[in-house]
């Protein structure tokens, strides 16, 4: 049987220790059966065996293999389109629900931190960094409307103060949310993998699901095993393939690369981060970095459409570091890697349920690590029947991508190009 292991990664060879998973052999009976071990699966894995439920896990690789052992590592509060244009597409009410759940998921990982003593460098602080004056007024706009909702730990930094947290001379201003945050993301994911576990849960790695036998037991099939549940959860996102071939349909994985230097030495560290906040940019194709726990830069950005593996990630994103922080270019890079996430053509969350007894949540379209962990609470809170949470972000309109699957990439790459040069003329 194939043995899928983590990409070369710095999260992966920085991870802590773990017990082997076994694949799933035979058949099993569970309350719920959930499809993936990252965040979402975990997240609402936790909230039901919180609440009584008994839940397996299968997952096709290994605990965290996606998005969430791979990404940035940004507690990054609301979604990928913010509020105000949730509000516009589908009217204040149900805006009102979504606005007020938009800074839920980091509350939800720090409590997950204490509550389990998960170890993953947890850091408060997040920096959203203008390079136009464009980009300050919007995030002048978005202050106020995150206050609307009761988010008030907000700072507007002007060209003076966001010097004082980051050496880049780039920036015109900036926004600071001392809610956002840095973690380890891997390690995130097998803390609350331990706390699964640590409540009776069991997950299986190496266990991909290759089929769903729907009906009022629905069964997911392994190569080697079944797991009979009354709900299943479908937690793949952008490893999912096409094993529900409705939610493929209107989702498209996409690639992100990301390079981690040698370790800096705590002075030089300091220079380019003093509060060790992390950063990201305003630009539609941002770009994303942070110190490590080690004192290591991780630095992100660019999107490959299609999640095709670029041949040299250091050769994309090596000269973004240098553009923002020009005095390491004598600094090695240790670790390169790409990871995939799921784009909807809204950019907004795809939440629902198939049948009576198959839900699902997807489509974070890079704005998961936060919102993963609401999604966990919102599902288990459905199958608990307080649907309430889960119909409004059921009730999102959802829309496959023009051209079907074929033209889904290249439409993507020509919008994506079209928002990035807006983005280098400043209009």
């Amino acid at each position: 049987m194939a043995n899928t292991p983590y990409p070369q990664s710095y999260y992966a060879a920085s991870a802590n220790p773990v017990p082997p998973r076994p694949a799933l052999q035979g058949e099993v009976e569970t309350d719920v059966c959930i499809i993936g071990a990252g965040y979402t699966g975990l997240s609402s894995a936790l909230f039901l065996l919180e609440n009584g439920f008994k839940v397996s896990i299968v997952e096709a690789a290994k605990v965290g293999f996606g998005a969430s052992g791979r990404n940035g590592g940004q507690i990054v509060n609301s979604y990928s389109r913010d509020i105000d244009v949730i509000e516009r597409t589908v009217g204040p009410k149900q805006a009102q629900l979504l606005g007020q759940m938009a800074f839920e998921g980091g509350r939800i990982i720090r409590e997950r931190v204490a509550k389990y003593n998960i170890q993953c460098d947890l850091k408060d602080g997040g920096v959203f960094a203008a390079l136009t004056s464009k980009q300050m007024g919007h995030l002048e706009s978005q202050k106020r409307l995150w206050e609307r909702f009761g988010h008030n730990q907000l700072e507007l930094m002007d060209q003076k103060r966001i010097r004082e947290v980051v050496a880049c001379d780039s920036y015109v201003g900036g926004m600071l949310d001392m809610s956002g945050g840095h973690i380890h993301p891997l390690n995130l994911a097998l803390g609350e993998a331990a706390a699964v576990e640590s409540l009776g849960g069991i997950i299986y790695e190496q266990s991909p699901a290759v089929r769903i036998e729907r009906g009022a037991n629905p069964v997911v099939h392994t190569p080697q095993g079944k797991v009979r549940a009354k709900f299943i959860i479908v937690a793949g996102n952008a490893y999912l393939g096409n094993l529900v071939p409705e939610l493929a349909a209107k989702s498209m994985p996409c690639g992100t690369q990301v390079i981690t230097t040698e370790p800096l030495g705590d002075e030089l560290a300091r220079t380019l981060l003093p509060q060790d906040y992390c950063v990201e940019d305003c630009n539609y194709l941002l770009d994303y970095y942070r110190l490590t726990g080690d004192k290591r830069l991780i630095f992100g950005g660019g999107v490959v459409y299609g999640a095709r593996d670029p041949a040299n990630i250091e050769a994309i994103i090596r000269p973004k570091m240098l553009k923002a922080f020009p005095q390491l270019k004598n600094v090695k890079i240790d670790y390169a890697w790409t990871g995939n996430f799921l784009l909807t053509l809204s950019r907004l969350p795809q939440v629902g349920r198939i049948g009576d007894n198959i839900y699902y949540s997807q489509g974070c379209s890079g704005h998961g690590v936060t919102y993963t962990h609401l999604a966990g609470k919102v599902l288990a809170e459905a199958l608990r029947g307080q649907a309430e949470r889960f119909d409004a972000f059921a009730g999102l309109p959802h829309y496959p991508f023009p051209g079907g699957q074929m033209l889904r990439v290249p439409f993507s790459a020509i919008g994506a190009w079209y928002y990035s040069l807006r983005d280098r003329l400043g209009f």
